[in-house]
């Protein structure tokens, strides 16, 4: 008798651990749950390097920019720095790598707080940071580096514990295969068959990627790209089909509607909650992504500026990534490193309202200058301005009349008012009382305990932290970070709403 409950027990079972298959269509490819570790991350850091680092000027599309558009700027600027009849790749030789140190930059990306790094292993101009096999004498091994920097970066950051992304551009500017497929009104697939796939499937059965950041998907439909079939190929059948991420760039059409997770367009802010997962790209030059040795000190991020991006972009529900470009030594060059160390240290303190994180029923204050965050039954409410009169009014979150409020360091107990009771609900904001002189500090820490909650709410607890507040921390301004805890409702995949 007992043969029979083991049997369907058994059965029960191997068909538990039987993975689904995806068809190479994007019905079934949309329909792969996201691996759970993109959504806890919410902070990268995004690295463009190659051979446009060499000439290092305007942005990482200088090539084209240069022999593509004919820009009388870059024209001139080759002219007056170059011998003549200079081609682009004689740049290639020039990008050295002499001072990459791997581990340096790994070190460097995990006191920034990120939890994972995208690398580029081929911009738009093809050169490939790995010994690709399909791109002889134009790739870091045959040339310039000579070394493997795909595979030197990937290991560095495992050892720290670092998720390792590959971002890969479908198209290469002027490459005579894809020139020919364009030619013919993408009908024909020579470089996609010759070029493109075989670097994919190079990339991951040799690094074995958590994360693919597809680019340059733009001018051709996903039936010339193949990327269903990849996909597939990817979720099915790779050594990384239960882990790895990727993007929305896979064709023509696909940005915003079809892949892993959406990008939709560099530095996208949907202004709204998304009801898919987002990621926001952004840059510390603000003008490039590639190194630029003519860069500006007000043409770049500053402190306040990163952290308002990260804070709003995680309240929403999206990933925060943050690009820095290296020289063709491979220096990240002290600028960018203190703007990745300060918003490491901003994290340090007030991490415990990105990483993991949801986006609560409210996004922000109708202020727009209070923002908020939640995790199982905490809500973190973080204000970016100090507020007026050292009063901080939150509208959203509903207290008890048992309400403390105590500094978390110091665990004195901080004065505020609790909104009033009108009949059936409380009528008002809460007014909580900072304490004067302390908006000139920084990392000020507060503990709210809120002892309940209305009957609506049954007998759930509110803390509210301030994680961070300061007045004059290289222009930051005054800003705080408050968490609450609250019984929150249903939720959404990636939403405490």
């Amino acid at each position: 008798m007992a043969a029979g409950p083991l049997l369907w027990l058994a059965a029960a079972l191997g068909a538990a651990a039987a993975a689904p298959r995806y068809g190479p269509d994007w019905g079934s490819l949309d329909a792969r749950p996201l691996p759970a570790w993109f959504d806890r991350a919410k902070v990268g850091v995004f690295v463009h390097w190659g051979v446009f680092s060499v000439p290092a000027w305007g942005s990482e599309w200088f090539w084209w920019h240069w022999q593509g558009e004919r820009r009388a700027d870059y024209e001139r600027f080759v002219r007056e720095r170059y011998p003549p009849a200079t081609a682009y790749a004689d740049f290639a030789p020039r990008f050295t790598a002499h001072d990459f140190q791997p581990r340096e930059w790994a070190r460097l990306f995990q006191r920034a707080g990120a939890r994972y790094v995208v690398l580029t292993t081929k911009h738009h101009e093809g050169f490939t940071n790995w010994g690709s096999p399909v791109s002889w004498n134009w790739n870091s091994v045959d040339m310039g580096p000579h070394r493997d920097l795909v595979g030197e970066l990937g290991q560095a950051l495992r050892e720290s514990n670092i998720r390792y992304g590959l971002y890969h551009s479908l198209l290469e500017w002027f490459n005579p295969l894809y020139l020919a497929d364009k030619e013919s009104g993408f009908k024909t697939q020579n470089f996609v068959l010759k070029k493109t796939m075989p670097e994919l499937y190079d990339l991951v059965l040799k690094y074995k990627p958590d994360l693919i950041w597809s680019d340059g998907d733009w001018e051709a439909p996903d039936s010339y790209w193949n990327s269903t079939s990849f996909l597939a190929w990817l979720y099915n059948d790779s050594p990384v089909k239960d882990t790895v991420v990727v993007n929305d760039r896979w064709c023509n059409n696909c940005s915003c509607h079809h892949g892993g997770y959406y990008n939709c367009a560099d530095k996208y802010r949907p202004g709204t909650l998304p009801a898919h997962k987002w990621e926001m790209c952004s840059s510390i030059d603000k003008l490039s992504w590639g190194y630029r040795s003519n860069m500006h000190i007000d043409e770049l991020m500053d402190e306040a500026n990163i952290i308002e991006e990260l804070v709003q972009t995680v309240s929403f529900g999206g990933n925060y990534l943050l690009n820095v470009g290296p020289t063709k030594e491979g220096v990240i060059v002290p600028i960018f490193q203190e703007r990745l160390l300060a918003l490491g240290r901003w994290l340090d303190t007030n991490g415990e309202a990105i990483y993991e994180s949801k986006p609560w029923r409210v996004q922000m204050e109708d202020t727009g200058t209070v923002w908020y965050t939640s995790k199982g039954p905490v809500v973190y409410a973080i204000f970016l301005i100090w507020p007026q009169d050292n009063v901080l009014q939150l509208s959203s979150p509903t207290p008890s009349p048992a309400t403390q409020v105590r500094n978390l360091k110091k665990k004195e107990r901080m004065h505020f008012e609790s909104p009033s009771w009108e009949g059936m609900g409380w009528e008002g904001p809460t007014r909580l009382h900072l304490e004067t002189g302390e908006n000139t500090a920084v990392g000020i820490t507060y503990f709210l305990l809120w002892d309940g909650f209305t009957q609506s709410l049954a007998a759930s607890q509110v803390q509210v932290l301030s994680l961070f507040n300061t007045e004059q921390w290289v222009g930051l301004g005054r800003r705080g970070l408050w968490s609450a805890i609250e019984q929150v409702g249903t939720r959404l995949p990636f939403c405490s709403c």
